[in-house]
């Protein structure tokens, strides 16, 4: 099930709910898309943000005994930034997305069904977990918009990282 956990940037929580409209509307006041897509009709909304200007999809799949998920993970557990928007669409498993914006921390659980779409330029990191297992759809403008710019700031060091349950 989805989850925005909303924090001070001083690590205290004020906020916790698994509602998708909630999650939604906190994080549009960011900037942050976030929508529920039902996984058995989603190919319109694929279509729409490919009209929007993504031309460029991949589909990437971590599963726990993938022989490179160590070093798959240990590489966005940092906080980082993009070139351009992160957009995601997970198929099946789960992962965490933190982002930091306004003195404010929120880590964003995103499952099966759900799109979030982080704008270029947000602070942020990605957590797959210890035994990661998720599929999820990228989208992109160009590719080289996608690698990360990272702050070396060591916050994500002080969040709550992925353990799924």
């Amino acid at each position: 099930m989805s989850r925005l956990t909303l924090f001070t940037e001083a690590g205290e929580r004020l906020r916790d709910t698994d509602n998708a409209a909630e999650i939604a509307s906190a994080l549009g006041t960011i900037g942050v898309r976030f929508e529920r897509w039902p996984l058995e009709a989603y190919e319109d909304r694929v279509a729409a943000l490919r009209g929007d200007g993504y031309t460029t999809t991949d589909t990437v799949s971590v599963s726990p005994d993938h022989p490179e998920r160590d070093a798959m993970r240990a590489k966005f557990l940092s906080e980082h930034r993009h070139a351009e928007d992160e957009v995601r669409f997970f198929l099946a498993g789960e992962g965490l997305f933190t982002l930091r914006d306004g003195g404010h921390v929120y880590a964003v659980l995103c499952t099966a069904g759900d799109m979030i779409s982080v704008p270029a330029g947000m602070r942020h990191w990605f957590d797959m977990g210890p035994q990661p297992s998720f599929t999820a759809m990228r989208f992109f403008r160009t590719p080289k918009g996608w690698v990360g710019d990272f702050t070396g700031d060591p916050i994500a060091d002080r969040f709550p990282r992925h353990a799924p349950a």
